[in-house]
């Protein structure tokens, strides 16, 4: 069993996202450090990149902010190569292909196994170009997540039965960010995907920002990712922002277990 898929053996996860360099690096080491503490299963780690083509403002701000701090993939690498000393969950990245093209793939992904990394994320990567990166993350040691999103209908299927480490539901179209309500049949989506592969676990983000939120999507699948509204806290407590993120993530991980 992969690190990955350990993470949801026990119990339902809890995956927050934070941007890498948002404000600066020394600031992310600590951030991680806190979430694990406080019951993160699972860390998603954003590299920057000028043009995320997925996220909305706040995630597109901290983007910005990392960037104008002047972190680059290698001072990236660095920082997780540094947090690993004392962080043992697992840990993936979420970027962009152009960030990996332009670093070198093969060589973009033997440094992430290098320094701790587990999986990939790509969103802008789809289900039918993914064989650019399966097998180079496959030799890597890498789990290459796939994602599913409730327009994926017929291809669901066919999406999980190959799918590694775990499925990322998408809870709704268009760009990443706060939502006041989440409409879509995530449950229905969650059977889909274990019908093709009862093994994969299933993570719902995209909007999710409430404990309420998070509890109402675990309860239909086996976890819930939160980006945007982390980020927020980024940007509204700078360099202090470890210890609240800690707090939030400590009261999203009850949520996540909450029983019907």
């Amino acid at each position: 069993m992969s690190k990955i898929k350990e993470a949801f053996a026990k119990e339902k996860a809890f995956i927050p996202f934070i941007t890498c360099g948002d404000p600066d690096l020394e600031t992310t080491e600590k951030i991680i450090e806190a979430m694990a503490a406080a019951g993160a299963d699972l860390i998603e780690l954003g590299i920057p990149f000028s043009d995320p083509t997925a996220e909305e403002s706040v995630i597109q701000e901290g983007n910005l902010r990392a960037l104008s701090g002047g972190v680059t993939t290698d001072k990236v690498f660095d920082m997780v190569r540094r947090v690993r000393q004392k962080v043992t969950l697992p840990m993936v990245f979420m970027t962009y292909a152009n960030v990996v093209f332009s670093y070198g793939t093969a060589r973009f992904l033997a440094k992430a196994a290098e320094v701790g990394i587990d999986g990939l994320i790509l969103p802008d990567v789809p289900y039918e170009e993914k064989e650019e990166f399966a097998p180079l993350c496959e030799a890597a040691g890498l789990d290459l997540i796939s994602m599913i999103a409730p327009t994926s209908h017929d291809r669901i299927k066919m999406i999980a039965a190959e799918a590694k480490g775990f499925v990322y539901c998408v809870s709704s179209l268009g760009v990443t960010g706060v939502r006041s309500e989440i409409t879509t049949d995530i449950g229905a989506m969650v059977r889909l995907v274990k019908e093709a592969n009862p093994d994969i676990p299933c993570a719902v983000g995209f909007g999710i920002s409430t404990p309420a939120q998070a509890e109402k999507m675990a309860a239909v699948s086996d976890g819930a990712i939160v980006g945007s509204a982390i980020v927020r806290l980024c940007e509204k407590y700078g360099r202090e922002a470890a210890g609240p993120i800690g707090e939030y993530v400590r009261s999203m991980k009850v949520a996540v277990l909450q029983k019907d």
